[in-house]
């Protein structure tokens, strides 16, 4: 993990070099992302494009909520910084850090529990109710 001041191009790229770096060149990458603008410019195409191990797929516009990864989100926000005090930005950053070095000691994979199926006849039920309250 590593935090970054911003959110652009430049420092997606950075991430994207430090992962080339510490994967063993035998292995493909497949990355999961959404369609924010930074995933998308010239240069990171570019980068992708010239890197064919590397496979991209983004998870469907206005659809961010089916992305595991925001499960580990709200686990970091849950167990190490919703209670927290951070009076600086490197405090902040260092409880970050902290977790994940706790997480990754012992890492397991997000597993979905419901079958699609489930999940749709839920969304169904919801508009149904938001439908008949309107």
């Amino acid at each position: 993990g590593k935090c970054y001041k911003r959110h652009r191009a430049t420092e997606f790229l950075d991430f994207l070099k430090q992962i080339e770096a510490n994967v063993p060149p035998d292995l493909d990458v497949h990355i999961v992302m959404d369609n924010y603008a930074t995933h998308k410019t010239a240069s990171i195409k570019n980068w992708l494009m010239r890197r064919p191990r590397y496979h991209v797929h983004f998870t469907p516009t206005s659809a961010s909520w089916i992305n595991q990864v925001e499960r580990w989100f709200a686990e970091l926000t849950r167990k190490q910084l919703r209670r927290g005090v951070h009076t600086s930005t490197t405090q902040l950053e260092a409880d970050i850090k902290s977790f994940i070095e706790r997480h990754n000691e012992n890492p397991k994979p997000y597993r979905w529990t419901k079958s699609a199926d489930d999940i749709l006849a839920s969304v169904k039920r919801f508009c149904q109710k938001v439908d008949n309250s309107l």
